[in-house]
C-alpha cells in the first residue's frame, strides 16, 4: 500500500541526574564530594533510505522514544548516555512541525540523517559544586528532559518529469514504455491509484526520473476525484510533460482545464517547463491525423506520439532530457 502522509510523536531522552555522594574509605577522614554525572539522553533522528518507498510503517506505529540517560553515581561515575532512535523514512520526505507547521528538515538524499528531537542534558554531579566557601555540597543536578514534539511526515517523489492528464489519457501506458515501471493499464478511468516512478534511460550513465501520477479532473485542486492527493509528487519536477488525448473534441480545452487545476493546487507550478503531447494517435483515422496536426495548444504545436506503437516516442525522451538540462542549468 502507497502511504505518502503520516503523522508521529518524538520524545528525545531526558538526562540522568547527578549524583551527590561523598568518598567514604577507611583511613582517609573527610572524604569529599565525588558524585558523578548523569549520562545524557538519546537523541530522535531521521534517516532518509532508498530503500523504503511509502509511509506505511507509520499507520502501525506512532510514537517514538528514546531512551534516557543513567544517573550519575559514586566515584565520579558518570552514568550511561541514553541510545538514540533513528526513524527510516523514503527520500524526498518532508518532515514539519505539526502544530507549527515548519518545515524540520527535507531529506533529498540517500543516508541523510538528521536530528527531530534533542537529547537532554546530564545533570552535574555535587563534585562540580565545591567552592571556598562550600566544601560539602549536599545536591547535584537534575537531568534535563529531551525535547518531544509531533511531527508530519509529507513523502513527494523525486522525479525530474512529472506526467499530467486526464484519466485514460495514457500516463501509465507512456512510463511502461520509456521505463522498467510497470503500473496497472486497462480500459477505465482511474486505473492508476497510486503514483509510479520509472527511471528512463538516455545514454550509457543517463538517465531521469519520470513519475506518472493518478489522472486529473475538472476541480481536482478543490477535492475531487484522485489527483489532488498525489500533485505534490510532481512539485519537485522540473518539467511538466502535459498529455492530451488526441481523440478529444478539444484538447486545447483539456489543457486548459488541466493547467487550472496545477495553479489552484499550487501557483508556483506554473514556472515549470512544459511540453504537451497528443496521444493515441495509432488509433486516429487518416482525417484525425490530418486534423491533428494543425491543432495549437498554448499558442504551439503538440507532439504527436503513441505510447502503444512507440511513435514519436524516442523523440519525445530526447525533449524531455535536453528541457531538464536547460532547467537544471537555470536553476
Amino acid at each position: 500500500m502507497f502511504i505518502d502522509l503520516a503523522e508521529i510523536f518524538v520524545r528525545a531522552g531526558a538526562g540522568g541526574n547527578g549524583a551527590a555522594t561523598f568518598r567514604r574509605e577507611k583511613y582517609v577522614p573527610k572524604g569529599g564530594p565525588n558524585g558523578g554525572d548523569g549520562g545524557d539522553g538519546g537523541d530522535v533522528v531521521v534517516e532518509a533510505s532508498r530503500h523504503i518507498t511509502t509511509l506505511l510503517d507509520f499507520r502501525y506505529r506512532r510514537d517514538y522514544i528514546a531512551e534516557n540517560g543513567r544517573h550519575g553515581a559514586n566515584g565520579n561515575k558518570t552514568g550511561r548516555n541514553g541510545d538514540n532512535v533513528t526513524i527510516k523514512v523514503p527520500v524526498g520526505t518532508i518532515v514539519r512541525d505539526a502544530d507549527t507547521d515548519e518545515v524540520v528538515v527535507d531529506l533529498v538524499e540517500d543516508g541523510q540523517v538528521e536530528v527531530v528531537a534533542k537529547h537532554g542534558r546530564g545533570g552535574r554531579g555535587n563534585s562540580h559544586f565545591t567552592s571556598s566557601t562550600v566544601q560539602a555540597p549536599r545536591y547535584a543536578e537534575k537531568g534535563r528532559p529531551g525535547e518531544e514534539r509531533r511531527l508530519r511526515l509529507e513523502l513527494k517523489l523525486l522525479a525530474d518529469v512529472g506526467l499530467v492528464g486526464f484519466p485514460n489519457a495514457g500516463k501509465s501506458t507512456l512510463i511502461s514504455r520509456i521505463s522498467a515501471a510497470r503500473p496497472k493499464i486497462a480500459d477505465y478511468p482511474f486505473t492508476t491509484l497510486v503514483p509510479n516512478i520509472g527511471m528512463v534511460r538516455v545514454d550509457e550513465g543517463v538517465s531521469f526520473a519520470v513519475a506518472d501520477i493518478p489522472g486529473l479532473i475538472e476541480g481536482a485542486s478543490e477535492g475531487r476525484g484522485l489527483g489532488h492527493q498525489f500533485l505534490r509528487h510532481v512539485e519537485r519536477s522540473g518539467v511538466l510533460c502535459f498529455l492530451l488525448d488526441g481523440l478529444s473534441e478539444d484538447p486545447s480545452a483539456d489543457y486548459d482545464v488541466l493547467v487550472r487545476e496545477l495553479e489552484g493546487f499550487n501557483p508556483a507550478m506554473m514556472e515549470k517547463r512544459r511540453l504537451i503531447c497528443l496521444t493515441k494517435i495509432d488509433a486516429m483515422t487518416d482525417e484525425q491525423r490530418a486534423a491533428a496536426v494543425t491543432v495549437k495548444v498554448d499558442g504551439r504545436t503538440p507532439m504527436m506520439i503513441s505510447a502503444v506503437s512507440g511513435e514519436g516516442i524516442d523523440d519525445l525522451v530526447r525533449v524531455m532530457y535536453r528541457e531538464l538540462q536547460e532547467w537544471r542549468a537555470e536553476a
